[in-house]
């Protein structure tokens, strides 16, 4: 009796441990099955932690972007961040406030007007988002982008200091006459076309790059914001016998901004927030 005992006391331990070992093999289709101390992970399409950033970089913008009339591009730079690189790497970064729209050859104050073409203004006539960068008054630089259409751009008049800006006020310091040694404030580093050039340090070498392509400047979208800021469209400044080009409305700035150069009150009334 007590043979028979034993002999099915090691029949069911057997069984027993055949059974556990069954629990902790792999199944048919070669997935591990994890045990009850192992909690299983998580798989799929989820990126990891350890290697992804918290954010995806802003996409530079491409021709796409470039690639409208004159006026709709000047008011889709508003908000949007141009890049300026250094060739030590630093990168200066400012948020477009307010621009012009230059319409091409009917336009009387347009560089490219009654359709002429001369070495000086070939970036107007070339893809969008070519720069098209001039001298004026003998020393100082103005930077414009060139739009849909042969002869047209926009003038980037204003910036909102993002990045760099110490950089930038020691590259605006080194351009001012006669200065004083006071420190510039930081709605004085790009708020009018050549002050922009200066803290970015874009000078003639820049004329006819491709802000698609370019390594030291670009264009990036920028985040979106909790609300569509007002845009108010005033006349253009400093457009002199142009006739009824200098009062038409084809200057574009964000309102209640402070890094805008000049502010127009009575456009401002005629604006819908």
């Amino acid at each position: 009796m007590s043979c028979m005992w034993r002999l099915s006391r090691k029949l069911g331990q057997k069984k027993q441990r055949l059974l556990e070992a069954e629990q902790h093999q792999s199944p048919p289709d070669g997935t591990p099955t994890p045990s009850p101390k192992e909690p299983r992970l998580a798989l799929g399409p989820q990126r990891s932690i350890y290697f992804s950033s918290p954010r995806d970089p802003p996409a530079r913008l491409g021709l796409d972007f470039f690639d409208q009339p004159a006026v709709a591009l000047a008011r889709a730079f508003l908000g949007q961040v141009l890049v300026r690189r250094l060739d030590d790497g630093t990168e200066l970064r400012g948020r477009i406030v307010e621009t012009e729209a230059y319409l091409g050859p009917e336009d009387e104050a347009a560089h490219s007007r009654g359709g002429r073409q001369t070495p000086r203004n070939r970036g107007m006539f070339m893809k969008p988002g070519t720069l098209y960068v001039y001298f004026i008054y003998g020393m100082y630089f103005c930077m414009n982008v060139s739009s849909q259409g042969d002869g047209a751009c926009v003038l980037l008049r204003a910036l909102e200091p993002l990045g760099g800006l110490e950089t930038m006020r020691q590259l605006r310091s080194s351009y001012r006459k006669g200065s004083t040694g006071r420190a510039l404030k930081d709605r004085e580093l790009c708020s009018g076309p050549s002050k922009l050039c200066q803290a970015l340090a874009i000078d003639k070498s820049f004329d006819q790059r491709d802000l698609t392509t370019d390594k030291a400047v670009w264009l990036e979208h920028s985040p979106a914001g909790p609300r569509e800021p007002a845009v108010v469209a005033a006349a253009r400044v400093g457009i002199g016998n142009a006739g009824e080009w200098t009062q038409k409305p084809l200057r574009f700035y964000i309102q209640g901004s402070p890094w805008v150069s000049v502010v127009d009150r009575i456009a401002e009334q005629n604006t819908q927030v």
